[in-house]
């Protein structure tokens, strides 16, 4: 009588490395369970904290904290400083976004050029991106005195008096859209400069051997293949622009004001947390916040991305 016996699978492995399954996964694990597990410790679960903390009225320090659910957001949108607020956010957001965006490109096509000395000047251009915010605010401060400032000198040498700057909610809003598309336009300028560098030559040369003019050939050829770019600064600016990087221009130079004209949500998130106390309603505001970019953001990867033209 024949004995049949049975033969053990063999043990799947993975055909481009020749490893097992589990010793992938213990690969991965090694090399991304560090950086994951600082992405849960501070940015996920301070997330979730702050949900917990805008169902709370809880005053910053104090040991006791009451659960109110949704009174806190109630507050916010009956708040009559709320719609000044969140008007004066949308309009950064839109100058500095929009600003950052055109001046970069039209400054990276100017650095894409063979000139001397670009080497120092790309350089130049991209300093004021890696300072500090607050210094970089203290020193405009001084450019905009009314008083003794570069901007009001220049403009006394041709015959227009200076806006004023400090106390006028407008001007102060644009003194502080212009300082904040002074430190981040650089950063603009280099991501899309490197894009440019990276347009095949011979495209552009197919194109001028057709008669295409300079600036037929940038906006039918080279402005579509810069939409990756396009896009994905579209998305860090927008983050950037709303969700930090303009807080420390801001509390240098205005400190939301005056009159509450510079105030935008972050800003406000600070003032009603740190100044006020009011852990609990800024907890609200920031939850508010990180679901208003969250929203435009996905809006961005499913409706723009559609247009974006990969090589």
């Amino acid at each position: 009588m024949t004995t049949l016996h049975q033969v053990p699978a063999p043990r799947t492995r993975n055909t481009r490395t020749g490893r097992t399954p589990w010793r992938s996964w213990g690969t991965f694990l090694l090399l991304a369970g560090p950086n994951v597990a600082l992405l849960v410790l501070f940015v996920y679960k301070p997330l979730v904290q702050n949900v917990q903390y805008s169902l709370l009225h809880w005053n910053l320090g104090s040991d006791t904290a009451t659960h109110v659910g949704l009174q806190n957001y109630e507050n916010y949108f009956t708040n009559p400083k709320t719609p000044a607020v969140l008007l004066t956010t949308l309009v950064f957001a839109v100058v500095t976004v929009g600003g950052c965006m055109a001046l970069g490109l039209a400054l990276a096509r100017l650095l894409d050029r063979n000139l001397r000395g670009r080497t120092f000047v790309r350089a130049a251009v991209f300093a004021p991106y890696v300072l500090s915010g607050v210094a970089v605010g203290m020193c405009w401060l001084f450019v905009f005195d009314p008083q003794y400032g570069l901007v009001s000198g220049l403009l006394r040498a041709v015959g227009v008096g200076s806006p004023n700057w400090y106390n006028d909610p407008d001007w102060a809003l644009a003194m502080v859209c212009i300082v904040y598309l002074w430190k981040y336009v650089g950063y603009v300028a280099i991501i899309y400069l490197a894009a440019l560098q990276s347009v095949p030559h011979d495209i552009l040369e197919a194109a001028q051997i057709d008669g295409a003019s300079p600036l037929r050939t940038f906006w039918s050829i080279v402005f579509p293949l810069l939409s990756p770019t396009t896009f994905f600064l579209g998305v860090t600016v927008f983050i950037e622009s709303n969700a930090g990087g303009s807080f420390d221009i801001i509390r240098a130079m205005t400190k939301g004001g005056p009159l509450e004209g510079t105030t935008t949500m972050v800003y406000q998130v600070y003032q009603e947390a740190f100044v006020d106390g009011s852990a609990g309603y800024a907890s609200a505001i920031a939850t508010l916040l990180f679901l208003a970019l969250l929203v435009v953001t996905l809006v961005q990867m499913v409706v723009v991305e559609r247009k974006v033209h990969y090589r």
